[in-house]
């Protein structure tokens, strides 16, 4: 049964859990930026990356004071095992890529649904800096989202309408 937790000690989990996964992003994303087969979404994972790694300096620095490290437990775990082995196969064939893509396209909805936790925590907190960060994550979050949606929906149609070889 997993252990329970309130109060600092669940800010300092949910701090970990957001730090891990974000971690998990910025390895997929760098992957990706490179083997991507479909261009726009190459250069939107790419645009994607810088913002990501300065999100994740900043929960780094919010964390810490909490005592936050970015320590990987369950739900983050589960989230990084996948993103690892579908971005370590994109380069297999453009099916195994779309899967990476849609694979990190989870993964930062979850880091959206996380940063609105985050951002009614800290207004509930009165914690100015970190509702502001909290928000910025969240509102990114969706942007990038969007439209690395889009451009999954696009890479499928390349997929479903390329002649087999």
């Amino acid at each position: 049964m997993a252990e329970s937790k309130s109060g600092e000690e669940f800010v300092t989990h949910e701090f970990d859990e957001s730090i891990a996964v974000q971690r998990g992003i910025v390895a997929a994303e760098t992957a990706l930026a490179e083997s991507h087969p479909h261009a726009e979404s190459r250069a939107a994972i790419a645009a994607c990356l810088k913002d990501d790694k300065a999100f994740l300096q900043q929960l780094e620095q919010l964390g810490k004071p909490k005592g936050a490290t970015g320590k990987v437990e369950d739900v983050a775990q589960g989230i990084i095992d996948l993103l690892e082995s579908m971005v370590e196969s994109a380069g297999e064939a453009p099916s195994e890529a779309y899967e990476a893509h849609a694979v990190l396209l989870n993964a930062k909805r979850k880091q959206q649904d996380s940063a609105g936790g985050m951002l009614k925590i800290a207004r509930a907190l009165k914690d100015v800096e970190a509702r502001d960060a909290a928000q910025a994550f969240q509102k990114a979050q969706k942007t990038s989202s969007d439209q690395l949606a889009d451009l999954l929906a696009d890479f499928a149609v390349v997929i479903a309408t390329t002649p087999a070889a």
